[in-house]
């Protein structure tokens, strides 16, 4: 035990000498004062294509908003946009966390995840730095009562509530299998899929549990196939979805699959291959095609880094709206920032945006999408 703490502290001052390494700039060469934005999602791992979806999101907005220049307290301002990875691992996540509190940033879009955003919230908070997240769904991240915490998207009370209904009013299921990743995200979405679809009158035949690094579920699947459902919903990421999806099919099991916006990505049909043709999943928002700034948003993002994964116009949201509470505020001190975001009143790629009082975008929509000759096609969306 006395060799596992001593390599833990090694490590954790590596970290530290690491950061305390980086010459941080504090103006440029024409006089700018840098004004530094932590990012934050995997980048590195099996969920690394969202992470970089969200990072070049946000990493777009900064580039836009530096073009066109951004003037506080009648001083230039350059934003620097500092991108962490933070593995999609709660413990990874508290350590970058605590590296951007101690590097100074203004403020963090991110975390990704709801694991991971969650834990790295309370060090956000104790040092009253703004927290964006562009996609981080968990009902608790804004249960917690943290004035500094806001999202830009629908929580999982809202998502799961619609695909819950959805699966049996719309899908006609009656036996049900339920299956989450055991992540923050994945379990609450589950449970509140759950709480919907039995008070819609479908019985849930079947409650199984994975994790977020496991590809075999034949043994889960296995169980399920003998109780007969007619539909299986995954709380849980496309890492998981595709081999999931696979294996039901290898498996001879007809149940229909349903999942949330962790499924509904270009990463799922990849994984999944033929497999992948008939799932179902939601995504909360409006698709990119019927969003105010959507078409346009594409246009300029893909020109610069290729297809859209799914919350890049989140993560792209998140900064404007720091950025706009920033200039009503005419200052990039976190306080003051602070005061403004609660009266967040913006027109953005995504839609419009207020936040209510716990920091949840107000009115948020949730799209049903599905998998039909090898791309999502949209189905419905529900208000």
């Amino acid at each position: 035990m006395r060799s596992a703490h001593l390599v833990g502290t090694i490590l954790t001052l590596g970290l530290a000498i690491g950061l305390g390494g980086c010459g941080q700039k504090t103006e440029t060469a024409d006089g700018a004062q840098v004004v530094r934005v932590g990012s934050v999602a995997p980048l590195t791992g099996p969920q690394a294509h969202l992470g970089k979806d969200n990072e070049n999101g946000a990493r777009l907005a900064v580039e836009e908003i530096n073009a066109r220049g951004l003037t506080l307290g009648g001083r230039p301002v350059r934003l620097e946009l500092i991108g962490e990875d933070d593995q999609a691992d709660p413990k990874t996540a508290t350590i970058v966390a605590q590296k951007l509190v101690d590097s100074g940033v203004a403020a963090v879009i991110g975390h990704l995840n709801s694991g991971t955003t969650i834990p790295a919230s309370k060090y956000y908070h104790d040092a009253n730095i703004p927290q964006i997240s562009p996609s981080a769904t968990a009902i608790a991240y804004t249960a917690q009562g943290y004035r500094n915490a806001f999202r830009v998207m629908a929580n999982d009370e809202q998502q799961g509530r619609v695909l819950g209904e959805y699966a049996v009013r719309t899908m006609g299921a009656r036996r049900i299998a339920i299956i989450d990743d055991r992540t923050a995200y994945g379990q609450g979405l589950a449970d509140e899929f759950e709480k919907a679809a039995r008070a819609a009158g479908g019985e849930v035949v079947a409650r199984e549990y994975t994790h977020d690094r496991a590809t075999d579920f034949t043994a889960i699947l296995t169980s399920i196939k003998g109780k007969n459902p007619d539909l299986v919903f995954f709380g849980g990421m496309d890492p998981q979805a595709g081999p999931m999806a696979q294996q039901m099919k290898r498996l001879g099991l007809a149940a229909r699959l349903l999942g949330g916006d962790g499924m509904q990505n270009l990463n799922f049909i990849k994984l999944a291959g033929d497999a992948a043709e008939g799932v179902t999943a939601s995504s909360p928002g409006l698709p990119l095609e019927a969003m105010p700034g959507g078409p346009d948003f594409k246009r300029r993002f893909e020109a610069k880094y290729g297809p859209i994964q799914v919350y890049a116009p989140y993560a792209y949201d998140a900064v404007m709206v720091l950025v706009e509470a920033m200039r009503r505020a005419d200052s990039h001190e976190p306080a003051k920032v602070l005061a403004e975001l609660p009266k967040t009143d913006l027109q953005g790629v995504t839609g419009h945006i207020r936040f209510d009082a716990k920091g949840d975008t107000e009115g948020g929509a949730v799209t049903l999408y599905q998998v039909k000759n090898g791309a999502w096609a949209m189905l419905e969306t529900v208000k």
